[in-house]
């Protein structure tokens, strides 16, 4: 009698539905973490806060040791898996997502290059005289957050606007990315930056081979980890790259298939030649961003936040900040900056004929998905961590102190505008005032 095998269990996979719910579902706990750090610094016990994220740890691979203290293992090391899925998000939505075509990306492209450049400017407007550098820090948008104030808005959001919002939010991902690596890195010792491009180099050589295995590109993604590191390039950098790298070709599991794929199921042999078509579009870049995107939305950026989210907050600070260039030029950016700079350039993208209306979305809420981008958060604190740097530990951590003070307030601030704007007013259209190119 024939033994019969078990089937494997069908796991669905919904690529762009999955990444917008685990962004959401983060977002909450990264709340939560960063309340945790702030009561955690400003208690008896912040003493053991500060010990514990300045205690130093390090490795040592073939003679070479590296030691850092926790904060910076964080920083650098565990937000490499945070910006690799950036980078897959990134790959994603430029080969099959929201980017996918001249056309479809016009529109978040345009509305995330004035949610750059209108607070970076409003930023040296204010405070460029006092701390020029500091220009990145308003730029960035937190998905997790933006994503999760949509989410608390609820069938109130066209999907549309939801789409517009998360391609937004890779663009300005990307801008950050850029301005790290141009901006944010000093001292480039050219010897360990030739290495980190010759281990790319061998990563796509590998690629061409048919060699597809993750622990191959594990190995590969640290050593160019490690090289940007040496070479004094920020080495989150090396998540991005290997994030770029990754195949959007077929991955073909057994126990995986793409529920947006799954169209016609009127037959049998219907039903299973879709099922087969679910299978086969599962990339490799969606695999991995289904694996990985959950430890980065529920363990590392938490952990981000514990560790950079301890602001000191009494009295003498909230009068420094008060009077500080730098806190009113990340908060004028954030606030008015990211919302301004994205209506301007969306308006200006679709009467120009450069990009296609938002069919359905009202300016009202178009305001409010530029609200939702100021919240800036996690990147912001990120970038605030390796912008001020000018040699002087004292002015340095006075200026990241304002900056981060003025990240939790105008990305709190942000989101409760957003959500009050994106909220359906009752009695009113689904659309009030659509944007055309009228």
């Amino acid at each position: 009698m024939p033994i019969r095998r078990k089937s494997p269990l069908l796991r669905a996979l919904s690529p762009l539905r999955d990444f917008l719910h685990t962004e959401a579902a983060g977002g909450a706990l990264l709340v939560v973490a960063a309340v945790a750090a702030m009561v955690w610094a400003n208690s008896p016990w912040s003493g053991a806060y500060d010990s514990l994220w300045q205690s130093k740890a390090s490795i040592g691979i073939a003679g070479h040791r590296l030691e850092l203290d926790l904060r910076h293992w964080v920083n650098d090391g565990l937000m490499a898996v945070f910006f690799l899925v950036v980078g897959l998000e990134i790959k994603r939505e430029v080969t099959t997502g929201h980017l996918a075509g001249r056309r479809a990306a016009a529109l978040p492209v345009a509305a995330a290059l004035g949610g750059m450049v209108v607070p970076a400017g409003l930023y040296l407007l204010i405070a460029g005289g006092t701390a020029a550098r500091g220009w990145g820090v308003p730029m960035a948008t937190d998905i997790a957050l933006a994503v999760g104030v949509l989410a608390l808005a609820g069938s109130s959001v066209p999907a549309k606007l939801r789409a517009f919002l998360l391609g937004l939010a890779v663009v300005d991902d990307i801008g950050a990315i850029v301005v790290i690596a141009v901006f944010y890195s000093s001292g480039v010792t050219f010897g360990w930056l030739a290495a980190a491009v010759l281990a790319v180099a061998a990563a796509l050589l590998i690629h061409r081979l048919g060699v597809h295995h993750v622990l191959v590109f594990t190995v590969i993604g640290a050593a160019v980890w490690f090289f940007l590191h040496e070479a004094g390039v920020h080495p989150t950098l090396a998540g991005v790259v290997m994030g770029l790298l990754a195949p959007v070709t077929p991955r073909l599991t057994a126990d995986l298939v793409d529920v947006d794929e799954l169209n016609d199921l009127s037959s049998a042999e219907n039903a299973r030649l879709s099922s087969q078509i679910a299978r086969d579009t599962i990339s490799t870049v969606e695999w991995l961003e289904h694996v990985l995107h959950p430890w980065t939305s529920f363990l590392i950026v938490p952990v981000f936040a514990l560790a950079n989210a301890g602001i000191e907050v009494s009295t003498g600070s909230l009068k420094s900040a008060w009077h500080s260039p730098v806190a009113w030029g990340v908060l004028a950016g954030l606030m008015a900056g990211k919302p301004l700079g994205v209506l301007l350039a969306s308006r200006l993208a679709v009467r120009s004929g450069v990009a296609e209306p938002l069919e359905g979305t009202s300016s009202r809420q178009l305001l409010g998905a530029g609200n939702a981008a100021g919240i800036g958060f996690t990147v912001a604190l990120f970038v605030a961590e390796l912008a001020f740097r000018s040699g002087n530990p004292a002015t340095d951590a006075a200026h990241v102190s304002a900056a981060k003070m003025a990240i939790l307030v105008a990305s709190l601030l942000s989101g409760m505008i957003a959500f009050a704007l994106l909220r359906r007013r009752r009695g009113a259209a689904p659309a009030e005032t659509r944007l055309t190119r009228g």
